[in-house]
This record gives structure tokens, sequence and C-alpha cells, in this order.
């Protein structure tokens, strides 16, 4: 233990914030856990518990090995994380677990864990695109020899997350266009890469109009956008289960308000509320509302948004006083995929978006997506490391200077 606080560097603000997710993690996990622990393992939370924190644990061991190594490795290891990356989103499109008309999974051989590659694939694209817009700075106001190779990637992959998963490729496009902003690319370069991502979209509609089976989830985005809008169930041209999916997201969204809106303004404790037994998903897609019904909205709503607000406030500090710009445009990056997750699942919960299945970062259960959300902050974690290094080594020779 001694040797970890030892090596622990970087960040102190940043490596707080993640424990206290980390510990509303555990802490509401364990509290909401109670319908899923009946239906498959006889009532035993403590199963979940042990399985959850496993995964939370081995997070942040990722996190702190990820955050001792210099971030120009990542700079080198983008070229080649990024067409593993779309790789692996190819094999998952075809081969992937198939649930719920979607592809988004690969089972890992030995531990039999379930891999969204897509989460390994947004960390790739943010170190790949702070490479070329660090090497290219020279270049990135011109759209062939700037622009350009930054397309290629992003299109490759938010065209392979789409047809299974329509939030995260709005997600990566998002994010990515942010760090072209910062990056120096020109708005009407971006502009017009909005364009061609609405007139792309376009077309795959028209060719899902010849062949359906071409976008699968098409018809459940409608319907959930339609349910959002009205306030009524939509269910044209579903299936038996896209159906019954759809009726579980209203019902979802409908639980979730109930259980914000009985969570009142201070905490009540784990033992208050229908939210853990009545509310689809509490301890993942849905526990931003859980966590308000239970904690309150000062301490569990507006505490938990402060934290990923403080992440976001912190990194992009850290990106302002990195020398090097490749750890600047990571930082931002990653920050932004990050925060941007949590808000949208947090939208989700209070019914400002429709439902989505994003889950709130290093927060809900889940399996190997807290693993890439660590090693997220350990990359954020490794830039800002470097940069108590430098100002060290500036005080030694200032120090070596003024005794001499």
């Amino acid at each position: 233990m001694n040797l970890i606080l030892k090596n622990t560097k970087g960040d102190r603000v940043i490596w707080f914030a993640a424990l206290l997710l980390g510990l509303v993690s555990v802490v509401s996990v364990y509290g909401s856990i109670i319908t899923l622990a009946e239906k498959y393992q006889d009532g035993n939370t403590e199963y979940y518990l042990f399985k959850h924190g496993l995964m939370l644990g081995t997070g942040f061991l990722l996190m702190f090995y990820t955050h001792l190594l210099k971030f120009k490795y990542y700079n080198k290891l983008s070229q080649i994380l990024i067409w593993v990356a779309i790789a692996l989103l190819g094999i998952t499109l075809v081969f992937g677990v198939h649930i719920n008309s979607a592809s988004r999974w690969l089972v890992i051989p030995v531990i039999n864990q379930n891999f969204q590659t897509s989460d390994f694939a947004k960390i790739a694209l943010v170190l790949y695109l702070s490479r070329l817009l660090a090497k290219n700075q020279d270049k990135v106001q011109h759209f062939k020899e700037g622009v350009l190779p930054m397309l290629i990637p992003i299109g490759l992959v938010c065209g392979l997350i789409l047809p299974a998963n329509f939030s995260t490729a709005a997600l990566v496009l998002t994010v990515s266009l942010i760090l072209m902003f910062v990056g120096r690319v020109k708005v009407m370069h971006i502009l017009a890469i909005i364009g061609m991502a609405i007139g792309s979209f376009c077309l795959l509609l028209l060719i899902n109009t010849a062949n359906p089976d071409f976008l699968p989830r098409l018809d459940t985005w409608k319907n959930r956008l339609i349910t959002f809008v009205t306030g009524q169930e939509s269910a044209i041209d579903l299936n038996r289960q896209e159906k019954y999916d759809l009726a579980q997201s209203k019902y979802q969204s409908d639980e979730a308000q109930m259980a914000i809106a009985t969570g009142g303004f201070l905490p009540k404790g784990p033992s208050f509320g229908f939210a853990r037994n009545s509310l689809p998903h509490p301890y993942s897609d849905m526990i931003y509302a859980y966590i308000i019904q239970t904690y309150g909205s000062l301490l569990g709503g507006i505490g938990v948004l402060l934290l990923y607000l403080i992440l976001l406030f912190r990194s992009i500090q850290v990106a302002a006083k990195c020398p090097k710009k490749f750890g600047s445009f990571a930082a931002i990056g990653l920050s932004f995929m990050l925060v941007f997750q949590a808000m949208v699942n947090m939208a989700v919960a209070v019914n400002l978006i429709p439902v989505t299945g994003q889950p709130l970062p290093l927060v809900s259960m889940g399996g190997t997506s807290i693993w890439f959300t660590c090693i997220s902050l350990g990359i954020i974690l490794s830039v800002s490391r470097s940069i108590k290094t430098n100002d060290n080594q500036k005080k030694s020779t200032t120090g070596n200077h003024v005794v001499a």
C-alpha cells in the first residue's frame, strides 16, 4: 500500500473525485441490486457486490498503472490502437453477441466477460485525433491536408458503431468535432462535416427502405423519439420483442421521474423509496434516479453532477498547463467523452432526452466499461503527472542556479 501511495502522482483532485465516484458506485449498486439478486442469485446481493467491487478494484489498478506510463507513448500507440479498434468494431458488427437487435459485444475468452468494443474505440479515436491535431497544427486550416486524415477514422468508427448504438455514435461524433474545434479546425469545415454526417445518415435511411435489415434498430429509435415527444407509446412496424422493449423504455422513464419527484431535497437513506424494487435497471442505466430518491437532490443529484464537473474542470486545467499539444488534446477529448456520457445518462433520468442506455461512468454497475473509464482517467492523470514532473525539474534547476 505504501508503495502505491508513494508512486501515485498526477492531479490529486482528479484522483479524489474518481475515488468518490467509485464509493458512490459501491453504495448505490449494493443498495439497488436486490431485484437482480432475487431473480438470478436467490437474493444473494453479496455476489453482485463482490463482482462489482472486483471490476472497480481492477479498474483502479488499471488507472494506476496507466498513469505511470508517460503520455508520449500513448501518442505512438494510437497509430496501432485506432486500426485495432476499427477491426474489432467490424468483427462485433458481424459476429458479436446479438442482444435486442444489436451487436455491441464480443466475449473475452477464458474470463467469459462481455466486452463492448465501442468503449475501446472511443479512447483509441480520441488519442489518434489528438496525435493528428498535434502533428498537423500547420495544416488543420486546410481541408485536404489537415481535416480529411481525421475525417476518415471518425467516419469509420461512427459508421461501424451506428447500426447497433446510435447514441454512442452521436456522442463520439460530437466529442470529435469539439476536439477539432479546440484544435483550431475552421468552423466552416466543422459545419461541412456535420452536413456530411446528416447527409450520410439520410442515405442510410434510404438504403434501409430497400433493405429493412440494414439498420435493425431504426424502428426502435423512431418510436422512442415519438414516445418521448408525444408522451404516448408508439409501436408501429415493430415485432413483439421491439414492442416490449419500447414499453419498457416508456415504463423506465416514467418510473425514473416518479423516483426523482419523491426523492426530496435531503437524503432519506437506502431503505427509503420504491426505486430499487420497481425501477428497471436501478443499478445501471437508471442509477442516477435511484441515487436522487435515496440520497436526495442536494447530496445525490447535485453532488454527483458536481463530481463530474470537477473532473472536467481539472482536466481542462491540466490541458491548459501541458506544454505538449498531444497531451492537451488527449486530456480535453477524454474528459469531454467521459463527462458528456454522464450528462446523457442524467438527462435521460430527468426526461430531458429519450432513453438511450448510456451508463453513468464509474458509477453504474457494468463490466469492461468501468475498465475503459479508468483507463481514460489514467491517461489524463499521466498528462497531469508530466506537468508536475516538469515543474519540479524547473524548480530544481532554478534552485541550483540560485545556489551557484
